[in-house]
């Protein structure tokens, strides 16, 4: 079985991404650049009692994404306490909304964010009231 182990975030600006994401989520950084040849800074989204998965922002290859351009590839979703909380960091940090808050009925709030680099993600509170 092919389980996910690791994620990468592509950034053009490394500085602005690594404040994006600890100032929205929390996250915390180790720099691993010196393996990789190039700027890449493991990112720990929390702590290893917890499930979850830890990545990685590497710097971007190539061009950004188009604004209107559709995902290429995989879209992370973040589970999170409080959506509304989490929705109002993500906007005073830079981001975007891709797709406004909606139920998953009797299941979760979820809504799709870009950040700072214009990639998109998701936002997950699970909520049996849901609908």
């Amino acid at each position: 079985m092919g389980r996910l182990v690791h994620f990468e975030i592509h950034v053009e600006d490394m500085e602005r991404a690594k404040k994006f994401y600890g100032e929205v989520f929390g996250w915390t950084y180790q720099d691993w650049s010196e393996f990789a040849g190039m700027p890449y800074f493991g990112a720990v989204t929390g702590d290893d009692s917890e499930p979850g998965v830890n990545g990685a922002l590497m710097q971007r290859q190539g061009p950004a994404p188009e604004p209107t351009q559709p995902v290429n590839g995989f879209s992370c979703t973040m589970g999170v306490a409080d959506f509304d909380t989490t929705e109002q960091k993500i906007l005073d940090n830079g981001g975007t909304v891709a797709l406004a808050k909606h139920a998953l009925p009797g299941m979760a709030w979820q809504g799709y964010y870009k950040d700072t680099e214009g990639n998109i993600f998701g936002v997950h509170q699970p909520d049996e009231q849901a609908k």
